[in-house]
């Protein structure tokens, strides 16, 4: 009794090919960007980084001298 040998080629789909396997990571990564930022922004460090920062002038004022008032004529 002579073997008989049959080959079958399987096409097994590679693991996360799938279009919903895609999808589920991009939301995934867009939800934990959006925590990073929304951490960010809530502590200060992004809001340093996005509001213009104030600068400081030294800017002294000073009043001129009060006008003189003319001299009282002198009675002789």
């Amino acid at each position: 009794m002579d073997k008989i040998v049959v080959e079958k080629e399987v096409v097994v789909p590679e693991r996360g090919e799938s279009t919903g396997s895609n999808a589920v990571w991009a939301i995934a990564l867009v939800i934990i960007v959006g925590i990073i930022v929304g951490a960010l922004y809530y502590s200060g460090a992004l809001r340093r980084l996005t509001t213009p920062q104030q600068k400081k002038v030294n800017v002294e004022v000073s009043n001129p001298p009060p006008a003189q008032a003319p001299a009282p004529p002198a009675n002789k």
